[in-house]
């Protein structure tokens, strides 16, 4: 499928400071907004310059230049997008295409190449919970695996449940708890003791119209939003989930309910590709993070955290002639399985794959109970995968150089393929990147290292509506973005460590202990 091209000044690029929405406008200004021409700039020395007006290609003028502030602007902006969509930015919805807009018209005015690659998405549509009687409310809810598809307004019918502590039961696991169900109603059945599509099954055989499985609600990991697969089997009415809270209230007498299942659609989506206008062609280096949220939230950590790094990153190189072409990426569907990544990636030809000196991949830097993660290219951990194609190693030690010269500790984290490195990884392409944890719980260990509460996610909003603005750690944040920049300065500039590839010139990074990495020269 042919990418859509952006040119510049093309129309929906809202200029310098373009904005996706009119509800964004407030939230990323330009700086001034005064026209300067040449001889307004004679005789200041770089450093003194405005940001949005030096060229920015040493390590102490970038880092001053890309400031948590910054990348702030950029989540600030997801956010609005997110509280014009109904609270997401998901894939298939109006707040994922609203977000790729705001990336590409930025990335436009900052004078970058921009085009959108298109993919196939197979979109499933969120599912609808809602109670009609006694009370009216809607809930939070998802669709089982497995499913089946319908739009169903019926009594609600509670199966052998117990409300009770401890709450053991055996609710929807033998076709006798069905006895005299009557036919056409939704079926409200617990989780507990048998295997979710048993529970489905047998409500399905006894005439139910849908179905709804409450958490079981007998210890705090019972109490939220359950939604899980049904296997071996599926079924041919809905199925869909509910905490405990909201199981109770759905038991009530005379509840009814509406529940609705969507078919998937195939739709098309975009990643937004950016690439500097100057730079070896033959020898590219790519930074990515993914763009869309869950359905059920803004994302703001997963992953507006990443994006706006390397957003901001880019912006303020955006007058940086780098040696190797530079290409910035913000992958969609990342959540339903790594589905743009792997679209680029199946749509390179060899020659292409072969331009691609490394990827770097940032998801979640921005975590509240945070970890330094960086990813283990070398396989020095021994866990999970082997390390990274050649390459990967070299891309390792530039962060943990990073990180040393500030004094803050850092730890390995496995390519678990969890995220949009991997297509790359898989193709022989040198990665690398940064984390700072998802639902991983942090060890004693850890707290003791990095701070933070033990016992609790690294992310606590993980995948959750939570996941706003104020979910975030403006210390990790900042640091992160730091690291972002300056690796993609380095290699932006000389990637020989890695691919034996001098570029043009012969760039070295002086070491990180002769600059300023605190982000606090003169702008």
């Amino acid at each position: 499928m042919k990418p859509l091209v952006l040119p510049r000044g093309a129309p929906g690029s809202l200029g310098r400071c373009a904005l996706a929405t009119a509800a964004t406008l407030a939230l990323v200004s330009c700086g001034g907004g005064n026209e300067f021409g040449a001889s307004d700039l004679a005789g200041k020395a770089g450093p003194e310059l405005s940001c949005e007006y030096r060229v920015n290609n040493t390590q102490d003028k970038l880092l001053a230049c890309v400031t948590l502030d910054g990348v702030r602007r950029h989540q600030a902006a997801l956010q609005a997008i997110a509280d014009a969509n109904d609270d997401t930015r998901a894939a298939g919805t109006p707040g994922y295409d609203a977000s790729v807009r705001y990336i590409a018209d930025m990335m436009t005015a900052a004078g970058y190449e921009v085009r959108l690659d298109a993919f196939l998405f197979n979109y499933v549509p969120p599912a609808v919970l809602q109670q009609t009687a006694p009370v009216s409310a809607t809930y939070e809810t998802g669709t089982f695996t497995g499913s089946g598809t319908g739009n169903v307004t019926a009594a609600v019918t509670a199966v052998d449940i117990n409300l009770a502590l401890p709450r053991d039961n055996t609710s929807g696991c033998e076709a006798a708890d069905f006895a005299g169900f009557p036919a056409g109603s939704i079926a409200l059945v617990q989780r507990g003791t048998c295997n979710f599509s048993v529970k489905a099954l047998n409500a399905q055989a006894a005439g139910a119209s849908a179905v709804i499985i409450f958490n079981q609600g007998n210890t705090s990991d019972r109490e939220p939003l359950i939604v899980g697969t049904l296997t071996p089997a599926t079924t041919s009415i809905p199925v869909v989930g509910a905490s405990f809270a909201n199981g109770v209230s759905l038991a009530q007498a005379g509840s009814v309910a509406r529940v609705r299942v969507e078919a998937p659609r195939e739709v098309t989506q975009y990643n937004v590709i950016a690439e500097s206008r100057g730079g070896n062609p033959n020898n590219v280096v790519m930074a990515g993070a993914h763009l869309d949220s869950v359905q059920r939230g803004p994302g703001i950590n997963d992953n507006g955290s990443g994006s706006a790094a390397i957003l901001e990153t880019a912006i303020q190189m955006a007058r940086v002639t780098p040696r190797n072409k530079l290409r910035f990426a913000w992958w969609g569907a990342e959540e339903a399985g790594l589905v743009g990544s792997t679209a680029y990636v199946a749509g390179l030809s060899a020659q292409d794959k072969a331009r691609i000196a490394l990827y770097l991949n940032f998801d979640m830097v921005g975590s509240p109970n945070h970890v330094f993660f960086i990813y283990d290219g070398d396989d020095s951990d021994g866990v999970g995968a082997g390390p990274g194609p050649g390459g990967s190693a070299q891309i390792e030690k530039v962060f943990e150089g990073f990180f040393t010269a500030r004094g803050i500790p850092f730890k390995g984290t496995d390519f678990s393929g969890r995220s949009d490195y991997g297509p790359f990884i898989a193709q022989g392409i040198p990665a690398g990147g940064l984390f700072t944890g998802a639902e991983g719980i942090k060890t004693p260990e850890e707290e003791a290292i990095w701070g933070g509460t033990a016992g609790e996610q690294y992310d606590p909003c993980y995948h959750l509506a939570c996941d706003t603005f104020d979910n975030n750690s403006n210390a990790a944040l900042e640091t992160n973005s730091d690291a972002i920049a300056y690796a993609v300065l380095q290699f932006a500039m000389n990637t020989q460590a890695v691919n034996a590839h001098r570029g043009k010139g012969n760039f070295r990074m002086p070491p990180l202990e002769e600059s300023d990495l605190r982000g606090t020269a003169t702008r």
